[in-house]
């Protein structure tokens, strides 16, 4: 009995010593124990971020070498700080500020002190450097943008935040993040994984050598390449347009849902918000709040639609059987809501579908409207069908698309207007404007792209979005595959397109037609008020335009708002329809065109806008 006590005992102890060795060199010695050992210093090495591509292959974001002054708090020594300071080229409140922050981070964990420091400047640095105890020069790679455009699609990185370095253990203090844009919803792709060498100290703080012969160290991953689904060519073309102009373009792929080109003006170089003046850069571009060209209105402006919604209302109206194409509403040069007249410029006369798009006739689409509405025992009902078929086309949500900044617009609904006049209280009438695109409809450029392109695919979307390829492999994401079908039936869609398309042939785009592409399309102007003085006073309207091209085999689909531009054909026409020759033909035939809009400024109305000058639109065409 005492042998087999005594056998179990010394069993007993050896598992227990097996046990502790055991965690020892298996759990004691992962990185995440290995960086809270004060004897042990971990040295990080940074990968380059994944390069970005546009759908051609064609280079748009790079990498280029740069160097973080870094420091060790409690390793620094005495040393002459005005000296120092002058030799990093900063002033010495800033130094004492990033070394206070460096220490309350951690005391003997690495920071950065100075970051993004030039190729010249690290030359001239580096030997330098070594005299001064608890500082070294750190590589790592920034953005390099061969192009000038895309700022808004690209986004930017920056240093993480207090809050991320507590959420995100990933994360060191001085590291870098995508901050907007593509850079921020593919963060995890892009960036790749930093590696790390663990070095062993001796009691005097002196390295000695790799920790445990590195067997812990990692080697750097580098972020994956991706390829997105934005035209480099058309992206630079259309900001070129934008020159001197606020507002937004969008073209998508109808097909596929890709953006081709996604342009907010005015915008920026997206290079100045790379290196040493990146935060200087930032602050006064986000400063500006007159010209906000941190403001991505293709994604953020919500605006009335005008003129291109009414063939929305109209789709809707076949749908409930309310109308046929050759149903006859008589204009009278306008429209009449009780003894108020609501101004048309078509001409007057009587109008069928047709010629009710192509010639935007407000009154034949304020009766198109009256009868979805009188369809319906009550206004509520009428408004709940008005609703579900609007919504269909993607409107008034955030469409789900992986721009990871945007607005959902807003499409009113029997709760708006109970609010508004009181529960049963309102009728057709109250919301008459909603007819031709004004009233309580709000959408962002993006979102009317969006609904082109249902138009043009007959009755189908596709999420828009610009990633296509992840290290050369397409997406798989159902999201961006699946078809999201309208609430309207195939066959009312060809009545609607035949209108469209006779908007350049016969209609309020007659002047911006293309040679050799058949092209459907939509103006729109939209009135534009604000207060003066406690005022109302109307401004200079804002020019919509939409439409997609060829008519019959859709390659494309483009949405342009241009805030303050005049009528629907004037600069969103023009500029809507440069955008297609450029992106079909890969070339400009209507050079003279192309001058003007290259030159034409609006500067003009914007300073009137914002000093209160009255002023009378001029309507001349051009």
């Amino acid at each position: 009995m005492k042998k087999i006590l005594l056998s179990s005992i010394i069993i007993l102890i050896g598992l227990t010593f097996i046990g502790r060795l055991s965690y020892l060199q298996v759990f004691r010695h992962s990185s995440m124990q290995v960086t809270k050992d004060t004897a042990i210093k971990a040295i990080y090495d940074y990968p380059e971020r994944g390069y970005i591509y546009d759908r051609n292959g064609d280079l748009l974001v790079a990498n280029q070498p740069a160097y973080d002054v870094m420091i060790i708090p409690r390793e620094v020594k005495e040393l002459d700080t005005l000296e120092f300071c002058k030799l990093l080229g900063i002033e010495k409140d800033r130094f004492l500020k990033q070394f206070a922050k460096a220490k309350n981070y951690s005391p003997r964990l690495p920071s950065v002190l100075v970051p993004q420091l030039s190729k010249k400047d690290y030359a001239r640095l580096q030997e330098k450097m070594r005299k001064y105890k608890g500082f070294y020069i750190q590589k790592r790679s920034l953005r390099y943008y061969d192009t000038h455009s895309g700022a808004n699609v690209f986004g930017f990185i920056s240093e993480v935040n207090d809050y991320e370095l507590n959420e995100n253990p990933y994360y060191k203090l001085g590291e870098l993040k995508g901050r907007t844009g593509i850079e921020k919803q593919y963060e995890e792709i892009l960036r790749g994984r930093k590696g790390v060498k663990y070095i062993q100290k001796d009691r005097f703080n002196r390295d000695i050598g790799p920790y445990k012969n590195g067997i812990l160290d990692t080697l750097p991953e580098q972020g994956k390449e991706i390829k997105i689904t934005i035209d480099k060519k058309l992206q630079e073309y259309g900001e070129l347009l934008m020159n001197g102009k606020r507002g937004g373009v969008v073209a998508i792929e109808p097909a596929t849902g890709e953006i081709l080109a996604m342009i907010s003006g005015p915008t920026y170089d997206p290079g100045l918000l790379v290196g040493r003046e990146r935060s200087k850069n930032y602050t006064k571009l986000y400063n500006d709040s007159i010209a906000q060209p941190t403001y991505d209105r293709s994604v953020l402006a919500q605006t009335s639609p005008g003129s291109p919604f009414k063939t929305i209302n109209a789709l809707i109206a076949l749908q409930e059987n309310v109308i046929t194409p050759e149903t006859k509403i008589q204009c009278y040069n306008g429209f009449y809501v009780g003894n108020k007249k609501r101004g048309c410029h078509c001409g007057g006369g009587l109008r069928d579908l047709d010629v009710g798009i192509y010639k935007s006739c407000n009154a034949y689409f304020a009766g198109t409207f009256r009868k979805i509405f009188e369809k319906f025992p009550t206004t509520d009902e009428g408004m709940d069908v008005w609703d579900k078929h609007v919504e269909s086309f993607g409107l008034g949500n955030f469409l789900g698309s992986d721009i990871p900044t945007g607005r959902s617009g807003s499409i009113p609904t029997k709760e708006t207007y109970d609010r508004m006049y009181g529960d049963n209280r309102w009728s057709s009438s109250y919301f008459i404007s909603n007819a031709i695109g004004q009233g309580e409809i709000l959408v962002t450029p993006l979102q009317l792209a969006n609904m082109t392109a249902a138009i043009a695919n007959r009755g189908y979307y596709i999420i828009p979005h610009v990633l296509k390829e992840v290290e050369g492999k397409k997406i798989t994401n159902q999201k961006y595959l699946e078809q999201h079908f309208t609430t309207i039936d195939k066959k009312h869609f060809e009545p609607v397109v035949q209108g469209m398309a006779n908007v350049y042939k016969h209609g309020t785009g007659r002047g911006v037609q293309v040679p050799g592409i058949d092209i459907a399309g939509k103006t729109g102007t939209v009135e534009n008020y604000t207060r003066i003085d406690g005022v109302r006073t109307q401004l200079t309207d804002h020019s919509v335009f939409i439409a997609f091209a060829p008519v019959d085999n859709p390659k494309i689909a483009v949405a342009v708002y241009i805030e303050n531009g005049y009528y629907g054909g004037r600069y969103a026409g023009h500029i809507a329809s440069l955008l297609i020759e450029k992106y079909i033909k890969g070339k400009i035939t209507r050079t003279d065109l192309e001058k003007r809009m290259l030159d034409r400024t609006l500067e003009k109305e914007y300073a009137k806008a914002i000093s209160g000058e009255p002023f009378i639109i001029n309507e001349r065409v051009w």
